[in-house]
Parts: structure tokens; sequence; C-alpha cells
């Protein structure tokens, strides 16, 4: 079975609590890693990797230990990026899936209204986490582990 792997440092409380019930009930090793310490209850299936304060700490570890077919949650797209160069599978904390057909283009966007907040312009930033975004997720993630169960 693959192993899931969360970018912790920006995953909400509730999207956290998912994936932990998600890994207890299917037996999936779950790693959250941070560079702080993430409350998860004790586990077979989930296990906390605290990494150093350093910029990009907790991406690099994650780059470095994931495999083809493991799948990463997170929202930091750069990240994303390179787990799918890696062969990897990933998934937003609201459920949506990034590939290699949208991940570039979504990067561009990112690069692209970061340079417009860097002008001054205010563009907003992400809207709230819903009770709809926990839903999609919650679900996306059971259709990703279902799959696995079936290879």
């Amino acid at each position: 079975m693959p192993t899931l792997w969360v970018d912790a440092d920006a995953c909400p409380r509730v999207a956290r609590d998912i994936i932990v019930r998600a890994a207890e009930r299917t037996a999936t090793q779950a790693w959250f890693v941070a560079n702080h310490q993430i409350p998860l209850p004790p586990s077979k299936w989930v296990k906390v990797m605290a990494v150093s304060h350093g910029f990009d700490a907790a991406d690099n570890e994650i780059v470095s230990r994931i495999k083809k077919g493991d799948l990463l949650i997170t929202a930091d797209l750069p990240l994303a990026m390179e787990a799918i160069d890696k062969g990897a599978q990933v998934m937003t904390n609201r459920g949506e899936a990034l590939t290699p057909n949208n991940i570039r283009a979504r990067v561009q966007m990112r690069d692209f209204m970061e340079t417009l907040r860097a002008s001054g312009e205010h563009t907003g930033g992400p809207k709230g986490y819903s009770d709809a975004d926990r839903r999609e997720f919650a679900n996306a993630l059971d259709r990703w582990l279902a799959r696995q169960s079936r290879t």
C-alpha cells in the first residue's frame, strides 16, 4: 500500500482528522511532516515528522522520501510539482487532484498572482475551509484509498 504524505504546516485541523480516521480505517501509513509539533492521536498508522524550522524544510523532507504511487496532500504548488515529477499523486486538502496535466498552469497562475501582490495589488486570499470542502476532500481521499486497495 502506498504511503500518505501530508504537508502538515498548513493543513486544516478538520482535514487532518479526516486523514487520521482514513489511515486507521484502511491500515494505511500516513506521515504528517511539519516544522512544528502536530497534535495527533497515538496510532500504529499515523506518524508525525517534525523537521527544522528552515525555509521549505518540511517540503524538502517530503520530496526526499516520497515514492512513485504515494499520495501527497498539500496546497503548496511548487511542492506538488516536485512530487508529481517523482511519480507521486497529489491532492489538495479540498480534494482537488493536481496532475501533470494541470500543475504547471496552476504554478504559473500562482506566480502571476504573487507578482500582482508584490506590485501592491490586493488579490484576496484563499476562501475559508467550508463543509463542502470537507466533504469533497473526504470523498476524494476515500476514492483514492479504495483504488489502492483494489490494486
